[in-house]
């Protein structure tokens, strides 16, 4: 019986830091969105998506980005910052974003200049 509690008592515990042992593991979904909306966003991650959307990106372990462009418009990448927190027995473990969801207010190409004409003179 003394055995069966120990084993318990230590898979319970355990059982909150799921998170901290494979920090990797698993995947979370990431809200991308865009103004105008219908651009091509690609996360530093590997998925994307045309926005507005969401999209599952593996579990990051570090900061990452989201890259956007749509014809017509400058490109733009948007850094994410992760908060992660691992947990308690209470609680589990969990995954931030900031900015969340990831927005990006694109700015339209600017018109080439055209070339400046010479001003003539009189006499030419």
């Amino acid at each position: 019986m003394r055995h069966f509690i120990t084993v318990a008592a230590a898979s319970l515990s355990l059982a909150g830091c799921g998170g901290t042992l494979f920090p990797g593991a698993g995947t979370v979904e990431i809200a991308i969105q865009s103004t105008p909306a219908g651009a091509d966003a690609i996360t530093s991650l590997g998925p994307g998506c045309k926005t507005p959307c969401a999209v599952a990106v593996p579990s990051p372990t570090d900061d990452f980005s989201v890259s956007y462009a749509l014809k017509g418009f400058e490109p733009m990448t948007v850094p994410v910052h992760i908060t992660r927190s691992v947990g308690s027995l209470m609680t589990p473990p969990f995954t931030s974003f900031n900015p969340d969801p990831v927005v990006a207010q694109l700015q339209p190409v600017a018109p080439p200049k055209l070339p400046r004409r010479k001003k003539l003179t009189a006499g030419q």
